[in-house]
């Protein structure tokens, strides 16, 4: 097999890219992952789990808290128990985390029309997109919540080399997105290529799906400065890297307007972030120029549906100084339901994050981004 170069790519839609070469100030040394877990909160976890064991993802732990220690670290009245998931095993980046609350807030954002103000979408890797697009394409028929975007065909590192034919085909990815009542998905289904440590399918994933190897955020605002105002902690309190500058996508790139959803006209500016210490579990984040249905008042812990992450890090209590520095209010240091030193924030964005100590790890995050071609 032939081994490219990095690739530094920005603004696309499912890439994977490193940091352009900026005069910014040094990040802080936090040895922060990528994004570890997301939350789901439910009141029916029974069904949520089903749900997603057809993705693969499979319990790996369990804790509780009472009313009184989840109001302390969550600020939810509420007694919680917690249910691990990992998918196979990978165990750096890209588990999730069902939060079973015994008195739910609310219903969240709930199924809304892609780009609501609020939401949040986890992406997976498939080993085949169409059967994906079927099957919730079948649910929806069947008068469930569910919102199937067609598979939408991508080259986003230029890979496909002249005019391709039978004998000289493309590269790139085929992407959909779901949206649903308790969650969100981008899948992508690669083509003529592979990248170690960055979307792991097992035989044990029944619809043939990795862990989560990057998380969206469709943020309020409507100017390249709302989006710097609220999301530089990433970068200053978490220690993340920036992969570049705000940039304007929009309905000219077959990805973002199938996947999205987009109108005719319509844009978006777009930011990215990655761990220093991970290719996977990057942040991708979205402001809209134009007015959106605005449902972040519904998007915090408590409530159904994605509503807060987690990452690990080698200094967690820096993390908290920085974050007490920037103004940005922290619960204090306690242990959440499975006995892990932890602290919850809630950043200008509007995203909750709960900070964890790193965890020992059976399969340690890969730090080198390679594209590795293959026959197909």
């Amino acid at each position: 097999m032939k081994v490219f170069s990095k690739l530094w790519i920005l603004g696309a839609l499912l890439g994977i890219c490193g940091v352009a070469n900026t005069a910014e100030k040094p990040l802080p040394d936090t040895g922060v992952s990528g994004v570890y877990e997301v939350m789901i909160g439910t009141d029916d976890s029974e069904k949520l789990l089903k749900y997603l064991a057809e993705f693969g993802f499979q319990q790996i732990d369990k804790g509780q808290l009472g009313q009184d220690k989840a109001r302390s670290l969550y600020g939810v009245d509420s007694a919680l128990t917690s249910y691990r998931l990992q998918n196979g095993d990978t165990d750096s980046h890209g588990l999730i985390r069902v939060l079973e609350w015994q008195s739910l807030l609310g219903d969240g954002v709930g199924y809304a029309q892609p780009e609501t103000v609020g939401q949040r979408m986890m992406v997976m890797r498939t080993n085949d997109v169409h059967r994906i697009h079927d099957v919730f394409a079948d649910a929806r028929k069947a008068g469930q919540k569910w919102l199937p975007t067609k598979p939408v065909y991508a080259d986003l590192y230029g890979m496909t080399k002249g005019k391709p034919d039978v004998l000289k085909r493309r590269t790139g990815v085929r992407e959909m997105a779901v949206y649903g009542d308790l969650f969100n998905l981008v899948l992508f289904q690669r083509y003529g290529y592979v990248i170690k440590g960055y979307g792991s399918i097992t035989a044990q994933s029944p619809l043939k799906t990795s862990e989560i190897t990057h998380n969206d955020f469709i943020l309020a605002g409507s100017t390249k400065e709302d989006m710097n105002r609220q999301t530089d902690y990433y970068r200053d309190v978490f220690g993340l890297k920036p992969e570049g500058p705000v940039v304007l996508d929009g309905d000219w790139q077959d990805g973002p307007k199938v996947v999205f959803n987009m109108a005719d006209g319509s844009s978006h500016y777009y930011r990215g972030f990655v761990s220093p210490n991970n290719i996977s579990g990057k942040l991708k984040f979205f402001v809209n120029p134009d007015a959106r249905p605005d449902r972040s008042a519904l998007q915090k812990p408590g409530y159904a549906g994605i509503t807060l992450h987690s990452l690990y890090a080698v200094d967690p209590k820096l993390i908290k100084r920085l974050a007490d520095e920037q103004g940005i209010t922290s619960s204090a240091m306690q242990n959440n339901e499975f006995g892990e030193s932890s602290f919850v924030l809630r950043g200008p964005d509007g995203s909750s994050w709960q900070i964890l100590p790193k965890p020992t790890l059976v399969t340690p995050p890969v730090t080198e981004l390679k594209f590795e071609t293959t026959i197909h």
